[in-house]
C-alpha cells in the first residue's frame, strides 16, 4: 500500500513537473511571437501616421496648387483687363496724333505761305488803304466805317499773295496804357470784320494796336483828335510784280541776281 502510493505521489509530481515544463515552453516559444506582434503593430501604426501625414502634405499642396491657379488666372485676368485699356488709351493717342497731324499740315500751309510773305516782303507794293474813323472813346464800327471796309476787301478778294496791315490809333486824352488798350480793340474790330464778314485769312493780317502815337494833326483842338481817332487798313500785294515778273522772267530775273 505504500508503495502504491509512492508510486502515485511519483507520477503526480512527474505530471506536474511536466506542466511546468509544458507551460514555460509555450511561455518561452510565446513571446518572441509577441514581441514580432507588437513590433509589427508599431510598424502599421507608424507607417499608417506616415501615410497620414503624406496625405495632409498631398492636400496642403493641392490647396496651394488650386490657390496658386487661382492667383495666377486673377493676374492674367488683370494683365487683359490692362492690355485692353492699353490699347484704347494707344488708340485714342493715334486720333490725337492723326487730328494733330490734320491741323499742323494746315497751320504749316498758312505758316509756309506767311514766310513766303516776309521772304518776299520787298515785292510787296501798296496797293490800297482805308482810314477808319472812330467816335471818343468807343470801338465799334460805324455803317459808313462797315462800306468802305467792304470796298477794301472786294479789292484784294482776286489777289494771291497779299497781307493786310491794320494799326489802331487814339487822340491824346487820357493816359497812355489806356490809350494803347483801346486802340488794340479798334484794330480788332477791324480785323473782326474782315475775317467774318468777308473770309479773310486771319495770317494775312497783321494788327497792331499804336495808342496816340503818330498823330495826323498835332493840332490840340476837336477837329485834330477826331482825326487821330482812326484805324488804317493798308492793303500790300505781290501780285502785280509777280505779273511783270512772268511777261519779262530774263531781264527781271538778272536785275534780281545784279542786286
Amino acid at each position: 500500500m505504500k508503495a502504491f502510493l509512492a508510486t502515485t505521489c511519483l507520477l503526480i509530481g512527474a505530471l506536474l513537473a511536466g506542466g511546468c515544463a509544458t507551460k514555460k515552453y509555450v511561455r518561452n516559444t510565446a513571446a518572441p511571437i509577441q514581441a514580432k506582434v507588437d513590433q509589427v503593430g508599431e510598424q502599421t501604426n507608424h507607417n499608417g501616421q506616415q501615410i497620414e501625414d503624406t496625405r495632409n502634405q498631398v492636400k496642403q499642396l493641392d490647396d496651394k496648387t488650386a490657390n496658386g491657379i487661382s492667383a495666377a488666372s486673377e493676374r492674367a485676368n488683370s494683365a487683359d483687363q490692362h492690355a485692353a485699356t492699353a490699347d484704347q488709351h494707344a488708340g485714342d493717342a493715334m486720333n490725337r496724333a492723326n487730328a494733330a497731324n490734320t491741323l499742323g499740315e494746315q497751320n504749316s500751309s498758312a505758316i509756309t505761305s506767311l514766310r513766303g510773305v516776309v521772304a518776299n516782303i520787298d515785292d510787296y507794293k501798296l496797293q490800297t488803304s482805308a482810314s477808319v474813323p472812330f467816335a471818343f472813346n468807343k470801338y465799334a464800327l460805324t455803317k459808313d466805317s462797315m462800306d468802305d471796309l467792304d470796298k477794301l476787301a472786294d479789292q484784294v478778294k482776286a489777289d494771291k499773295r497779299f497781307f493786310i496791315a491794320v494799326e489802331g490809333y487814339t487822340d491824346s486824352t487820357g493816359s497812355k496804357a489806356y490809350n494803347e488798350a483801346l486802340s488794340e480793340k479798334r484794330a480788332d474790330s477791324v480785323v473782326h470784320y474782315l475775317v467774318s464778314k468777308h473770309d479773310i485769312p486771319i495770317y494775312r493780317i497783321h494788327m497792331i494796336g499804336l495808342g496816340m502815337d503818330k498823330p495826323v494833326d498835332d493840332a490840340k483842338n476837336r477837329a485834330a483828335r477826331a482825326k487821330n481817332r482812326r484805324v488804317e487798313v493798308k492793303v500790300f500785294s505781290a501780285d502785280q510784280v509777280t505779273a511783270g515778273l512772268s511777261t519779262n522772267a530774263g531781264p527781271a530775273t538778272a536785275s534780281r541776281d545784279q542786286q
